[in-house]
């Protein structure tokens, strides 16, 4: 990390606005040494990055690679600030939803990153852009089959089949109604964050989590 001192990155992790979830707090304290720096907008994105880079072998802690949770999109742009050129001038990568895809955008631009910026040139500066979100991404990627056996696993599947019966998503497409059920209770889309990553076979990573990896590699 380079562009200041320690103590000035103390300084400004200070000055962002308080009440952060924890898991942004505790990231953003291991992010002052770190030498690689991954932004994503919630706790479950912050698991699926980890549980990857388990899975492929690499201790991101002691590679000096922090994933920060920011709290959503709109709060990318004061840790881009943060890390950016006009901070730390960090190595950075991240992943954002596609409905956020302008916030990040207009949010790189603004840290210095360029001016008239396009989705390949993110991509180029290693932010990555899912489709949906990040759990519509690992639920592609394994199938609907392949989803509702980790839910069979985990003793989820006669919960998620009373879901489906609900009139409000009788209709919809499996993977909607997985996404939506993955997606309504907190605890849950964090333990099936990890689940689904660790479910996955190697070779058919979705392409956003797989680019942001390989980005920091």
């Amino acid at each position: 990390m380079t562009g200041f001192r320690r103590s000035d990155y103390r300084a400004r992790v200070a000055a962002l606005p308080p009440g952060g979830p924890q898991a942004t707090t505790r990231a953003l304290t291991r992010a002052g040494e770190a030498s690689a720096i991954v932004l994503v907008e919630g706790f479950s994105d912050q698991i699926a990055v980890e549980t990857l880079a388990e899975r492929r072998g690499r201790d991101l802690q002691l590679e000096g690679v922090a994933v920060v949770p920011v709290g959503g999109a709109q709060a990318v742009a004061r840790f881009l600030t943060l890390f950016g050129p006009h901070g730390a001038n960090a190595r950075l990568a991240g992943l954002c939803d596609a409905g956020e895809e302008n916030v990040f955008l207009r949010s790189l631009e603004r840290a210095g990153f360029g001016a008239h910026l396009t989705g390949a040139a993110m991509e180029r500066l290693g932010f990555f852009v899912c489709r949906a979100d990040l759990e519509d991404e690992l639920i592609r990627a394994l199938g609907a089959n392949g989803v509702e056996a980790v839910l069979e696993a985990e003793g989820d599947l006669e919960a998620f089949r009373t879901f489906q019966r609900q009139p409000a998503w009788r209709a919809r497409p499996v993977e909607r109604q997985l996404r939506r059920f993955m997606g309504s209770a907190g605890r849950r889309k964090l333990r099936y964050a990890r689940l689904l990553v660790e479910a996955l076979d190697l070779g058919a990573v979705p392409r956003p989590l797989d680019g942001v990896i390989d980005h920091i590699g």
